[in-house]
């Protein structure tokens, strides 16, 4: 199926704990505002925060198995992080293809996450090499 102009994906996930602690392993961001509840507490959040490169990476599984889906290559990503994303809340990212620049085999994309009240909680852009 050929992409075209707003084609759109999205896929949703709670963010757990296990998953910030994982993530703290793989990433080696072990900043305690993550991880430390007493030290969350104190900080302006009140409590603790999921890392933003946790929760942004949903949008990497969009792009890279829905739209455009798998062999699409990142070129570039801007992330604007807007509100904090706390432990427990739904995340959904949402992928909306922007523009096409098909002499270059190229798609500039729209990318969100918004949180489970609609609230959003990342806006960029991407732009992706796209499939042979």
């Amino acid at each position: 199926m050929p992409l075209s102009v707003g084609d759109t994906a999205s896929l949703r996930k709670f963010m757990l704990d296990a998953d910030v602690r994982l993530f703290a392993q793989l990433s080696l961001d072990t900043n305690p505002v993550h991880l430390n509840d007493e030290f969350a507490a104190q900080t302006r959040f009140g409590q603790r925060i999921c890392p933003g490169m946790l929760y942004s990476s949903l949008i990497s599984a969009v792009i890279g198995t829905q739209l455009p889906g798998p062999g699409t290559i990142y070129v570039k990503q801007t992330l604007r992080f807007l509100k904090p994303v706390y432990i427990g809340d739904e995340v959904t990212a949402v992928v909306t293809v922007a523009k096409l620049l098909p002499a270059r085999q190229m798609a500039i994309l729209t990318t969100e996450c918004f949180n489970q009240q609609q609230v959003a909680v990342i806006r960029g852009e991407a732009v992706v090499l796209l499939p042979a």
